[in-house]
């Protein structure tokens, strides 16, 4: 800027500095320990009124308060000369206070106190003076004695009551009362002036009264004095006339009173003027007289009237409440009546005591600075400026000479003051209409540099937040203040910081870095002072999972989340607002760490719900709106209209939805005739309408009720609407599932479904049924009957029947069904299937060959051609096998079928026969077969266990297949090790049929393998079997160990370790008996449960018993796929689909499922076994 501006910029800074310079003052902070140290110049704090009247009754209180170091004296002046107070025995002054109280307790008048007052308060430093205080005495003078004659004065005339209330100080209230101590009716025709004369515009006969009494109200003495009555009697021209017709509008009861023109009673002549004091309440008043009453109107020259002007009295006073100089100016108050018009004006200037623009205000300054006093007041006439100093004129011989003074009209200019300069200047600013008085001192201080704040204080801030580092301080001179970070570097100034003229440091964004212990310095030429402030920067405290607007239903559960994340250092305080207000957390609501659940949600619970998380430097809040829906209310005001031959209108009023809007009504119907009180429902409409037109049954005695869905359920039923019959008809409805079926076979059964109640139409229903051989052309057969079925008798074996059916009722015949065509009883078939051959023999499946039967044998309708085969046994030596009986259909009816049977055990020796069969029959069996599968692929082995004895050996001991399908001739072992996910390279191992175990050396005590075992025949491998190693830290071992629940030595050390502890108890109750006292040791023992198996040779295994059954429900693997065993710890699912390789391997032929558990997260390997627990423990 100064490159850029150059000397003029430069110019222009150098004297804003310098008008900085001359009007800088010191702010003296409130500080305690300095506002002691601190010698000031008196400060006047109280004082009594300009205008100060009191109670002669009371005891006369003239207040003086001051303040000041050292401690100000008081003095006081009397109409200007000096007051001595200690001479008068009834003047007292208060302690550390001028304040002045007179008693009048031991005699006195306080008459002879009245005057003008001045209170004088000094110090080593000054004089500061109050007001001249002019005290007067409250007066109620009593009301002059006089004798008033009656007024006499005709009908229709203009009258004045004078009231002339004797002056008092302040001057009393007036107003008009009767002898029953009512206040006189005051209307547009009678009031009451500003000055109490009570004004009538024209008397009327009605106003002749003995008793108008004007009453003084003094305020200072609560009384009041009321004035002789006066009497009014006025004179009428005729008597009144009880009979007129005008009598209830005409006030002259219809005598002829002279109309006249309107003429002003106050105030009087074509103008007048007023002066008011601005700020003080004007008020503006025209009465006029006249026949009929006049109608005042006010207006104001060159304006109309402001929104400060008020009207009073019947519009006959104008008042303005503080008047200020643009009120000034021409009103006008016109009267009217019908007669004629007249107009006052009043000329209104506002005059203005002086009042402030700018009240001279203390001054403190270092030694050499420079400073100024104004003074400035204005008022009319413009005031007259006056300086005095510690109560005298500033320019006498006796005043202090002060050579850096200056005095330039309203303002006094101090340059380079020094110590002794301290003074109390006052400022008189007057007029014709009053003055204005204020103290204002000028104190010279030297201070060395003051820390005002407290020592070493910890501020903590939320990182990128701004902050502010406080140092007050205090000095005089001004002291020059600088920050340090960590003691080190120079001022801290500019960048993100920031020194305030105060002393505070703004960091504008904390930063992790900012964090430290920062010095502020305070220097002038009286010395330094320094402070220590430790600054920390915490992270945010935010609510990272708000609570999320959500509708429940009535019952249910609502939970908001509050999740917050802040900083680990600074404790937070969780809490819950509803509709703004603190949530009561009762037995009902429930607050855990990340949540608010709100259990049985009802109406109640509706609101919005705000967290708030609070630390002691942040907070964060995050709202949501819960709303409760419930079923919706029962639609009500159910009305039946436009009623017509099949249909009628239903309307209703929706309730309530309870926050879900209503998506469906069910319209339900009820009858009296068939099934009286069952409801049942007759159709549905959607949720916005409430008026829908009802299709109708014939011959129905309905009444309807409403139910409304909406997304929680259905509402309660409406109460019902009034009943409406439909007049009968002939049925309209054809039976359905008409039908014709042989229950034997001599027979043939028809039968329907009846109709429902509201399509009978009418009284007596009953069905016509008839039916004929079908391409016969015989003529129809004929039934009538109420039931639902009739049985045609004496029919051939299988043979069609056209039928067809209607309903009748009292009112008609309804309408024919289509002619459908049933059958009658169907027969054992007669033939058997011939030539029953197979081919193509399979290990697992055949293919089936025979010659079919005549379709006239099947005597009934074909239903499939059954093979009927078993197994005979095995050809493996020795086994035995399940010869149950199976079928499988064969639908064909071609002329030379063949069929396909499968699921057939390899290497085994069937037998098959085949029928023929219809729907309730099979014929006689063909010819039997019997062939042999060919060898297949093993079964898995019939179980494998992994035994650990020790953590360097692994023993593994399995059994041969349930089903070896074919000649074993040996088992496959693959196995690998595994970490986590990850595999080693596969190892295999091959043996003999008659080997079933192996024993695995591991090279270190952690590794852990996964086996696959598999059996096989000339064929291949067969399924799968897969197992995997214990851990040896977590589990493994314990399966190896000896159960030393079972061994003698363990079992006599438990009962020697019984008896030791059974006799201390006795011990220890014959010690309690006698009055000993003894330890007590509780020992808890720990149940042992036989969880794990035993093997023969002591060492457990993990399998159940379960192992060693055969696989319930198990199907024949015919693709070779691996079976996972049931109590495996961990499974794998690598692998693919590989084939065996040139050696023998079938690395990745097999995919092994995931358990359960895995799926499910990651349980602790740890055994669970008690006895594992023991050697834990060993």
């Amino acid at each position: 800027m100064l490159v850029q501006g150059g000397p003029w910029a430069l110019s222009v800074i150098s004297l804003v500095l310098l008008l900085w310079q001359e009007v800088s003052a010191i702010d003296v902070p409130l500080d305690s320990k300095i506002q002691q140290d601190l010698k000031q110049p008196p400060t006047i704090m109280k004082q009594s009124l300009k205008d100060y009247i009191v109670d002669p009754r009371d005891n006369i209180i003239i207040e003086c308060e001051a303040k000041g170091n050292p401690v100000p004296t008081f003095s006081w002046r009397r109409n200007g000369k000096f007051f001595n107070v200690g001479k008068d025995p009834r003047v007292t002054m208060r302690k550390r206070s001028g304040t002045l109280e007179i008693s009048f307790r031991s005699g006195g008048r306080p008459e002879d106190y009245e005057g003008e007052y001045q209170c004088f308060a000094s110090n080593n430093f000054g004089t500061a003076l109050t007001n001249k205080i002019l005290l007067r005495v409250s007066k109620s003078p009593l009301w002059p004695k006089e004798v008033l004659e009656p007024v006499v004065v005709g009908e229709g005339s203009p009258l004045v009551l004078a009231c002339n209330p004797p002056p008092g100080l302040p001057p009393p209230l007036t107003f008009w009362m009767d002898s029953a101590m009512m206040p006189i009716t005051q209307d547009k025709r009678v009031s009451m002036g500003l000055n109490g004369d009570l004004y009538f515009s024209n008397v009327l006969a009605k106003d002749s009264h003995t008793d108008y009494s004007c009453n003084a109200r003094f305020l200072f003495t609560h009384t009041i004095q009321q004035k002789n009555p006066f009497t009014l009697k006025v004179q009428t021209k005729e008597p009144y006339n009880d009979t007129s017709s005008v009598n209830s509008t005409d006030p002259y009861g219809g005598r002829k009173v002279a109309e006249t023109t309107p003429n002003f009673l106050s105030p009087t002549g074509s103008d007048s003027s007023r002066m008011v004091m601005r700020g003080e309440k004007l008020k503006l008043e025209c009465i006029a007289s006249g026949v009929p009453t006049p109608s005042i109107k006010w207006f104001k020259k060159g304006g109309d009237l402001n929104q400060k002007v008020k009207l009073d009295n019947f519009n006959k006073t104008l008042r303005i409440d503080s008047v200020s100089e643009e009120d000034a100016g021409e009103y006008m108050c016109m009267a009217n009546n019908q007669i004629g018009s007249i107009r006052h004006s009043i000329y209104v200037q506002v005059k203005a005591a002086p009042y402030w623009l700018d009240q001279p205000s203390n001054l403190v300054l270092a030694p050499d600075e420079n400073g100024r006093l104004v003074c400035r007041a204005n008022g009319n006439p413009k005031p007259h400026i006056e300086w005095l100093v510690n109560g005298g004129p500033i320019n006498s011989n006796s005043s202090l000479p002060n050579p850096s003074r200056k005095v330039e009209g309203d303002t006094i200019m101090f340059r380079s003051v020094q110590i002794g300069s301290s003074a109390v200047y006052q400022c008189n600013a007057s007029n014709d209409h009053g003055y204005l008085l204020a103290n204002a001192f000028i104190s010279i201080l030297d201070m060395a540099p003051r820390m005002l704040g407290p020592k070493n204080q910890l501020i903590k801030v939320i990182e990128n937040n701004r902050t502010f580092l406080d140092c007050p301080y205090f000095g005089s001179p001004l002291p020059e203040l600088r920050w340090f970070k960590n003691g080190q570097g120079s001022g801290l100034d500019g960048g993100h910081y920031r020194v305030y003229i105060n002393g505070t440091l703004e960091i504008k964004r904390a930063r992790a870095e900012d964090q430290g212990t920062y010095t502020c310095v305070a220097r002038n030429i009286l010395g330094k002072e320094e402070n220590q402030v430790r600054l920390e920067v915490k992270e945010p405290t935010r609510i990272v999972r708000a609570p999320e607007h959500q509708s429940a239903i009535r019952g249910t559960m609502a939970r908001f989340d509050c999740r917050v994340k802040s900083d680990l250092t600074l404790p937070i305080t969780v809490t819950w607002l509803k509709d703004d207000k603190p949530l009561s957390l009762g037995s009902r609501l429930k607050k855990d760490e990340d949540s608010l659940s709100i259990p049985n949600v009802h109406e109640g619970d509706e609101g919005t719900y705000t967290c708030t998380v609070k630390t002691e430097i942040d907070q964060d809040t995050a709202s949501a709106r819960l709303t409760v829906s419930d079923r919706p209310d029962s639609p009500t005001d159910l009305e039946l209209t436009d009623a017509k031959e099949r249909n009628i209108r239903l309307t209703w009023i929706h309730g309530d939805d309870h926050n879900s809007p209503v998506t469906l009504f069910v319209v339900q119907f009820e009858e009296d005739r068939w099934e009286s009180g069952k409801w049942q429902n007759l159709s549905s409409y959607p949720g916005d309408i409430n008026t829908v037109i009802l299709e109708l049954s014939p011959f129905v005695n309905y009444q309807f009720r409403v139910i409304a869905v909406n997304s929680v359920g259905q509402s309660r039923p409406s109460l019902p609407s009034q009943r409406y019959q439909t007049s009968g008809a002939p049925p309209e409805v054809i039976p359905r599932g008409l039908k014709g079926w042989g229950t034997k076979k001599n027979n043939m059964e028809i039968s329907w479904e009846p109709l429902l109640d509201t399509e009978r139409n009418g009284p007596n229903l009953h069905y016509s049924v008839w039916w004929r051989r079908k391409d016969t052309g015989e003529e129809w057969s004929n039934v009538t009957t109420v039931g639902a079925k009739h049985i045609v008798h004496d029919t051939e074996t299988y043979v069609p029947y056209e039928i067809k059916l209607r309903a009748v009722n009292d009112f008609g015949l309804g309408g024919e069904s289509n002619i459908i065509i049933g059958y009658s009883g169907e027969d054992k078939p007669t033939a058997p299937p011939t030539d029953l051959r197979v081919s193509k023999i399979d290990s697992t499946k055949v293919n089936v060959h025979w010659t079919p039967v005549d379709p006239s044998t099947v005597l009934g309708e074909f239903k499939e051609y059954r093979v009927y085969y078993w197994r005979e046994g095995s050809m493996v030596k020795g086994l035995r096998v399940n010869k149950e009986k199976k079928t499988k259909g064969f639908y064909s009816t071609v002329a030379q079928p063949t069929g396909i049977l499968t699921d057939l055990q390899p290497y085994s020796h069937y037998r098959i026969y085949m029928v023929v069969a219809n729907n309730r029959y099979e014929g006689p069996p063909s010819n039997h077969v019997e062939f042999r599968t060919k060898e297949g692929v093993p079964e898995a082995p019939k179980f494998f266990k992994i035994i650990q004895r020790s953590t360097d050996v692994i023993h593994l001991e399995w059994d041969k297949p349930l089903e070896p399908n074919g000649i074993l001739i040996g088992y496959k072992l693959n196995y690998q090790t595994v970490n986590g996910s990850r595999v080693g390279l596969m190892q295999m191992q091959s043996f003999l049929p008659n080997v079933t175990t192996y024993t695995l050396r591991l090279p270190e005590r952690a590794i852990r393998y996964k086996f696959y075992l598999a059996a096989l025949t000339q064929v291949g491998a067969g399924e799968v079997y897969a197992e995997e190693s214990p851990h040896f830290t977590n589990e493994a071992y314990s399966k190896d160990q000896v159960d030393i629940a079972t061994q003698g030595w363990f079992i006599g050390l438990m009962c020697a370790i019984a008896l030791i502890i059974l006799i201390l108890l006795i011990v220890c109750f014959i010690k309690r008996s006698r009055g000993g006292k003894y330890p007590v040791r509780e020992k808890k023992d720990l149940p042992l449960d036989a969880v794990d198996q035993k093997g023969e040779d002591g060492s457990f295994d993990y399998h159940s018993d379960e192992d060693n059954k055969p696989l319930q429900g198990s199907q024949n693997s015919l693709d070779g796929g691996v079976k996972e065993s049931d109590d495996s710890l961990v499974d794998y699912g690598e692998g693919g689909d590989g084939q065996f390789n040139e050696d023998g391997s079938f690395i990745g032929q097999y995919t092994v499922k995931k358990d359960k558990d895995e799926t499910e997260g990651n349980e602790s390997s740890e055994a669970t076994s008690p006895v594992n627990a023991i050697y834990s423990l060993a």
